[in-house]
């Protein structure tokens, strides 16, 4: 297995479901402040309806291509580590305003991977846009690696 530019042992630019469950995991506190601003700076309230916009057109999709099984699961598996009793330190730490929108991008970032396919490439940036601000590999055609 190669390793990506930013050194996890992921092909690079794969971008699945694995990987952003591996590295919700293992954000840290600042991590979560950052998807934040990531919220804040691509969503945000003059954003938000073309996020609204692509969660329904995903979810819509999604249960039509009977992915919808999938989704629930993923659901299930971030709300455990975001949110439950049992939630992750670095969220329990930005919880309140910061974790609610990195909790909502992060979110989106699972139903654009899910609905992968199904609905328009822009639609999935939109989603996804926000918890790429601390995972850039979510939108490998926007964020390039620096070359030395």
């Amino acid at each position: 297995m190669s390793v990506d530019a930013e050194g996890y042992g992921f092909p690079e630019h794969q971008v699945t479901l694995a990987r952003l469950v591996d590295d919700i995991r293992v954000l840290s506190p600042a991590g979560v402040e950052r998807v934040a601003m990531g919220w804040d700076r691509h969503v945000g309230q003059k954003g938000l309806q073309a996020f609204r916009d692509a969660e329904r057109a995903a979810i819509h999709t999604i249960e039509q291509a009977d992915r919808g099984p999938a989704w629930d699961e993923v659901r299930r598996n971030l709300f455990g580590m975001t949110e439950s009793g049992d939630a992750l330190i670095s969220w329990k730490a930005e919880h309140g305003e910061i974790g609610h929108k990195a909790e909502q991008a992060a979110f989106g970032a699972a139903l654009g991977i899910v609905a992968s396919g199904l609905i328009g490439k822009e639609q999935q940036a939109t989603l996804m846009r926000p918890l790429a601000e601390a995972l850039p590999w979510l939108l490998p055609d926007e964020f390039q690696p620096e070359k030395n």
